[in-house]
């Protein structure tokens, strides 16, 4: 640690804070002494420290009081527990609610002098492993949210801002957005990182089986169901559970997961018994809904408890000029799995896919250059290793004017006498048939023919 450790003395004898006070100063340790429960709260809600070592009795509290404070005043706190009233079941009870380490009074000054020691080590640890975790979360964030546009850029600011809550998110996007990358990089910001990040799409599993899915089965409770089985709410217990298009889930399966979200219970198919889950829900969507609720096809008290927070994803064509960076990141990973000596894509190929209109978003974009780099000839993406869907959505060139300029009205004839002459040849010289290709009216053509004269002898119609 570059300062000086700060430790926190809370004990009801005058005589033992002042021991503690000059032992622990002698060591190069910024001290802090108090009374009670009280002041030992109050100095923990005010300001950091280190350690705190605590009296198991004060006269207005216990040390199992001011331990279950700190768990939620201070997670990273270390706490050393001393007590002149040493039995099982207080050491029992001060471990649990997550004690460093016991001692009984009397005891010796090597002794707490080590603890203590040992205590700030495991403090400093922790620290740095919180650091390094921070660090390879935001580097694997990077790795698979790509963009430095305004639209992301803001995204990341709400996904770090989002990490740090406990309560519920609602993500909303087109599909092919990456709304699964971004319930990713939430959880591996939050506190739940180490936990099990679990994803499923609603929309994907048959109503007959999504409950099961959820919150497990019993064996026996239905055909096919030959042994116990754990839901994706147990799998995911003390981490994250993504639900994709949760829009698609029935009425009666919304009441069931409303029941979870609000009694943080959950009962197997073919249960008696509530199991007690600690799960953070992340939820997407697709659709609006609002409108679902409006339209009464989604329960609006669950929509409430969903949408505590909620995430806009932007779609692909609101953030074109992150396409480079897409499209750079995309031909990387693919050139490495597939084992090719692709280094990008030719200028001609870029301009084409900024003109295209990419419907199915990021996802889209990704098979593509995946497809791409798999037909590419050479280190460089061609157009010709582009689906006819990107070639044929370019708008179509504005002629030029010449320098002389040109006869409007001419060239307006022209193209109407030509499209004239293709509609009859395509029909046969059935004037009606080539009507109907050109979406006029007989009688509009048969005008239009004889205002350009090309209203020769009729075939038969």
């Amino acid at each position: 640690m570059n300062e000086r450790p700060r430790i926190l003395v809370a004990d009801d004898e005058h005589s033992m804070q002042e021991f503690l006070d000059i032992l622990l100063r002698k060591q190069g340790y910024e001290v802090q002494t108090v009374r009670d429960v009280a002041s030992a709260t109050m100095a923990l809600d005010s300001d950091d420290y280190d350690l705190l070592i605590t009296d198991m009795q004060m006269p207005d509290g216990t040390g199992v009081d001011l331990l279950r404070h700190a768990r939620q005043a201070a997670p990273d706190l270390v706490v050393i527990v001393i007590t002149a009233f040493a039995t099982t079941e207080t050491a029992i009870e001060a471990m649990k609610e997550g004690a460093y380490d016991y001692i009984t009074k009397p005891f010796k000054v090597d002794e707490i002098l080590l603890v203590v020691q040992k205590a700030l080590e495991k403090k400093l640890l922790a620290t740095e492993n919180r650091r390094l975790r921070h660090a390879l979360r935001s580097e694997r964030q990077q790795r698979s949210l790509v963009g430095n546009s305004p639209a992301m850029e803001q995204l990341y600011e709400m996904v770090s801002r989002v990490a740090a809550t406990k309560t519920n998110v609602l993500i909303y996007g087109e599909s092919g957005t990456g709304k699964e990358l971004v319930a990713r990089a939430i959880h591996d910001e939050s506190e739940r990182c180490e936990r099990p990040f679990v994803a499923l799409n609603c929309a994907a599993i048959p109503e007959t089986l999504l409950e099961s899915e959820l919150f497990g089965h019993m064996k026996g409770s239905f055909t096919g169901a030959v042994a116990n089985k754990d839901g994706l709410f147990e799998s995911a217990e003390g981490g994250s559970l993504f639900l994709d298009e949760v829009g698609e889930i029935s009425a009666s399966l919304q009441v069931k997961l409303l029941r979870v979200i609000q009694e943080k219970v959950i009962r197997r198919v073919g249960g008696t018994k509530d199991t007690e889950v600690d799960v953070r829900l992340i939820a997407a969507t697709n659709r609006r809904l609002e409108d679902e609720v409006s339209a009464g096809r989604f329960r609006e008290d669950l929509y409430y408890r969903l949408n505590v927070i909620q995430l806009e994803l932007p779609a692909l064509r609101e953030r074109m000029e992150d396409l480079p960076l897409l499209v750079h990141h995309f031909v990387e990973k693919y050139a490495r799995e597939l084992g090719k000596e692709v280094r990008g894509v030719q200028p001609e190929t870029m301009d084409l896919l900024a003109h295209y209109s990419f419907p199915g978003n990021v996802r889209e974009l990704e098979n593509i250059i995946e497809r791409a780099v798999a037909l590419a000839r050479d280190e460089w993406v061609g157009i010709d290793a582009l689906p006819t869907a990107v070639t044929a959505d370019v708008p179509a060139a504005t002629p030029a004017i010449p320098a002389e300029g040109v006869q409007l009205e001419q060239l307006i004839a022209d193209y109407e006498r030509g499209l004239l002459r293709e509609a009859l040849s395509r029909a046969g010289g059935v004037k009606k048939k080539a009507a109907q290709l050109l979406g006029i009216s007989f009688r509009s053509f048969r005008y239009r023919l004889e205002k350009l004269g090309l209203d020769g002898p009729p075939a038969a119609e």
